[in-house]
């Protein structure tokens, strides 16, 4: 009998977990299919484009709120058991409610795996064909970033002139051991400039105390100099640090890059370890949504359990987003600002845990 309850509550719970999963999927579609079509508005692009990247960008959406659908799953789960009584069945089998928090927290735990090994990599294969299909069809197309063991390399079109800008190492803010050759529409050299330190914050560059390269001669500059570039800091990180679009092996590939070339790494061990916590952070957040729905009394409306829900998934998603605030600037260790909300997650649940059998 136990084996048969197993079996149809770990049934009910995937399936509150599948609908809820396809809503938010349809969600995500249905948001971003607006923002690609006023994309290609202007462009000559088949039709169904619009739709396809949509398709491929949603996945990585719903990865960053599967956290709470696994929350309202859990509540969706026993506000059906209330409703019917089926939680009844759990105390004439001599069972308490540690044993259905037990095995939902099983689940969820397994399903976060699930997510680590086979969902995840199929969202970033699709986000990363979603980004390049986007670069190509991009105003900016003509503008090129690649980063190698010779540092970074950026092609750029200002005012009829071509840039090919190469910088060594990038300290943000700064771009450090720059060299920029400038040419013509025709691809003939005009002029050299190397700098030791380049400001890249905003699109207007500020070279310190530049060397030029042109007609044979060297002109050293005592002041500084100003170009006008399509990028920026933000620009440049972003396009170097589209996270979703690697999967786990590629983000140590990176990292092991940025190492070498003395890059920072905090970005991607966050997003490492964000990704590697999920089983954990799904457990905890099935537990506490199960103490929830345990202590609230029967008579309370179905919107009540839905709100409660909802907010308490935004208070712990703002908690998080000022972790990893912290994280990435410094302001505590990456690791902590990942674990600590996990803990402090982990001690509500063992509080509520304590007595939850006297429920």
């Amino acid at each position: 009998m136990v084996k048969t309850l197993d079996r149809y509550f770990i049934s009910l719970f995937f399936k509150k977990l599948l609908i809820l999963s396809v809503i938010f999927f349809s969600l995500s579609f249905t948001l971003t299919i607006f923002e690609e079509i006023t994309f290609f508005s202007e462009s000559t692009s088949a039709f169904y484009l619009p739709f396809m990247l949509a398709i491929f960008n949603a996945p990585t959406t719903l990865l960053e709120i599967f956290p709470f659908v696994i929350l309202i799953a859990a509540q969706l789960f026993f506000m059906d058991l209330i409703k019917t009584k089926e939680n009844e069945l759990i105390k004439i089998n001599n069972l308490n409610n540690f044993y259905l928090i037990k095995l939902l927290t099983i689940c969820s735990f397994l399903f976060g795996v699930i997510i680590i090994t086979i969902y995840y990599p199929i969202s970033s294969k699709l986000k990363f064909i979603y980004s390049d299909i986007k670069n190509i069809y991009s105003e900016d197309g003509k503008y090129l970033k690649h980063i190698n063991d010779n540092g970074i390399w950026i092609k750029d079109e200002i005012e009829n002139q071509i840039y090919i800008i190469n910088g060594s190492e990038k300290k943000d803010p700064f771009l450090e051991n720059v060299f920029i050759s400038k040419f013509d529409n025709n691809f003939d050299l005009k002029e050299n400039i190397f700098a030791k330190k380049v400001d890249i914050t905003y699109d207007k560059w500020i070279i310190e105390n530049p060397i030029i390269f042109k007609n044979n001669r060297q002109i050293q500059l005592e002041n500084t100099l100003i170009l006008n570039t399509h990028f920026n800091i933000d620009k440049i990180n972003s396009a170097f640090r589209n996270l979703n679009s690697f999967n786990l092996l590629q983000l140590i590939d990176i990292k092991k890059e940025n190492m070498l070339l003395g890059y920072s790494s905090q970005d991607i061990d966050l997003h490492f370890l964000k990704i590697l916590s999920l089983p954990i952070y799904f457990a905890i957040l099935v537990i506490i949504s199960s103490i929830i729905m345990l202590n609230i009394k029967k008579n309370k409306p179905y919107i009540f359990h839905v709100l409660l829900g909802i907010s308490l998934s935004v208070i712990i998603y703002y908690i998080n987003n000022i972790f990893s605030v912290f994280g990435l600037t410094n302001k505590i260790p990456i690791y902590l600002s990942v674990f600590f909300p996990i803990i402090f997650l982990s001690i509500i649940s063992i509080i509520g845990l304590i007595r939850i059998n006297e429920k």
